[in-house]
């Protein structure tokens, strides 16, 4: 996988359980991720605008610490990275819309889940592709 993708991609995980968020981190490190993780969509909106960073793959809960949701920290991400890859969760069902090719996972997910997703969301990265903040 290292020769077929010649930089690291990042993922921003934000999550507030600390388990939860630890997990995740384990599991997109073992995929050749970088992460970057966040307990509050606040932190989240900060590193987002941080210029540098090559973020391809935000999974967010829709509940967070901090007075922002996982929700609309998606619609900010999306409106200014139009390429990352958005990931939200909840063990309740969504009551509000996500921005566009965004996907909602009902809580249980499967570790596999994220193995995929972080799979899925190299290979749809075109060669060349500017990431954030380059």
């Amino acid at each position: 996988m290292g020769q077929s993708h010649p930089f690291r991609a990042t993922a921003l995980i934000v999550e507030d359980d600390p388990t939860q968020r630890e997990m995740i981190a384990l599991l997109l490190e073992e995929s050749e991720y970088d992460v970057i993780a966040c307990e509050s969509a606040e932190a989240a909106e900060l590193v987002l605008n941080k210029p540098g960073n090559r973020i391809m793959l935000l999974m967010t809960d829709v509940n967070l610490a901090g007075r922002m949701s996982g929700v609309e920290l998606a619609h900010i991400a999306r409106a200014r990275h139009p390429h990352i890859n958005i990931v939200v969760t909840s063990g309740r069902p969504l009551s509000q819309p996500l921005p566009g090719n965004a996907k909602f996972w009902s809580k249980p997910w499967a570790p596999l889940d994220v193995l995929r997703e972080a799979e899925v969301t190299l290979e749809r990265a075109p060669d060349g592709q500017r990431w954030l903040g380059e």
